[in-house]
């Protein structure tokens, strides 16, 4: 299994993310989204901060059950409540997800069907061989 970032020269680069993954081999798994939620289904936080690292922890917990890790994911798609200052959530993003650059998309949204929450993340990845 492996993943290719593609950062062709002709577009914008960003450490953040790539514009593009090549995949090969391996089993792809789809995360559904996730939200700022601990293990009770309660919100952790009433800030975009404090749920976007729990998201992510979310999305990680996943990929472990696989034995996989951030390292795995193509891509993330990030859905935020409209107005949301995404320059928190990113900077809270670094903080669990670390540099593992993968290709993303960020989208406001008007409203989550569960009140308070802000916002949601789902991913795609791809985890070697035979994961379970």
């Amino acid at each position: 299994m492996s993943l290719m970032h593609l950062n062709p020269a002709g577009l914008h680069s960003n450490p953040a993310f790539s514009q593009g993954v090549l995949i090969t081999g391996g089993q792809l798994l789809v995360i559904g989204g996730q939200q700022g939620t601990d293990s009770q289904g309660e919100l952790v936080s009433d800030d975009l901060g404090g749920q976007t690292k729990q998201a992510l922890r979310n999305v990680l917990t996943v990929l472990a059950e696989v034995h996989a890790d951030a390292r795995n994911v193509a891509r993330l798609g990030i859905y935020l409540a409209a107005g949301a200052d995404a320059d928190s959530g990113y900077a809270s993003a670094f903080e669990v997800w670390g540099a593992n650059p993968t290709a993303i998309t960020v989208l406001q949204v008007p409203s989550f069907a569960r009140p308070g929450v802000l916002v949601e993340i789902e991913a795609l990845a791809v985890v070697p061989g035979s994961a379970t």
